[in-house]
């Protein structure tokens, strides 16, 4: 037998988890989460400071190089990077391989923030630089600290807790407003039907539909990014800041 999904669920979660769900602990127990993400903050904020900015792709680790939606994030990499950024996935494979692999044949830069699993989650071939986390939460405030802007291609949960957090985050003014593009109408046509739902009982405003761009064209996206991201906030290309050797820090692009 092997059991419900629930119980194989919990047979993945190690020691560690399990003690952190199971509430409070100790002063020095919880001292000790504290140190742990603050440890993996520090790690990734080192290793990621001298990437420049960056757009975020998001979309799910299961889809192979012969799906139309992988060729598709490829061929949105490669126009991110002729757009001046740099681009920034999970690390891991199908879609997120797919955009670093544009990026990476653009002749651009290609970042990943992995976050270790016990499967699905090894880091793609198409990185020039990456980190590993441990904690989602670490991860996410990572994928978004470096991006003026996000594209969202067919995922899963992982993909949609992405999409909705960054909304959340720009709907409560937390963050400017990046633009977000959403792609892949028929895939998500019922979570757009949904928001629409949302507006009709008021539990967002009419105008939370605007705070994203629902395509399926990549040639829309990029436009998107480029009136919203580039002449949206000014940007220009900047030198790269230089790294300080007292502090240990190098580049480490391949």
């Amino acid at each position: 037998m092997n059991g419900t999904p629930a119980d194989n669920n919990q047979n993945n979660i190690s020691k560690e988890e399990r003690y952190f769900l199971e509430g409070p602990h100790s002063r020095w127990a919880e001292f000790k989460f504290i140190v742990k993400v603050m440890r993996e903050f520090v790690r990734g904020v080192r290793k990621l400071h001298f990437i420049g900015p960056s757009v975020t792709v998001f979309g799910s680790a299961r889809f192979g190089e012969e799906h139309p939606y992988y060729q598709q994030a490829r061929e949105i990499g490669s126009k991110i990077v002729d757009l001046g950024f740099n681009v920034m996935t999970g690390g891991g494979p199908g879609i997120m391989e797919a955009a670093n692999r544009g990026a990476k044949e653009a002749g651009g830069r290609s970042v990943g923030c992995n976050i270790i699993l016990p499967h699905e989650q090894m880091p793609n071939a198409y990185l020039d630089i990456w980190v590993a986390m441990d904690l989602f939460f670490v991860r996410k405030v990572l994928l978004s600290k470096y991006s003026y802007a996000f594209v969202v291609l067919p995922g899963g949960f992982g993909t949609l807790d992405e999409f909705f957090e960054a909304i959340t985050l720009i709907q409560t003014n937390k963050v400017a407003r990046f633009p977000i593009v959403l792609m892949g109408k028929e895939y998500y046509r019922f979570i757009y039907d949904h928001v629409e739902e949302m507006i009709v009982q008021k539990t967002i405003s009419p105008d939370d539909k605007n705070l994203f761009l629902f395509t399926d064209s990549t040639d829309e996206a990029i436009a998107h990014i480029q009136k919203y991201a580039v002449e949206g906030f000014g940007l220009k290309k900047r030198r790269m800041l230089t790294p300080i050797p007292v502090f240990f820090e190098r580049r480490r692009w391949r």
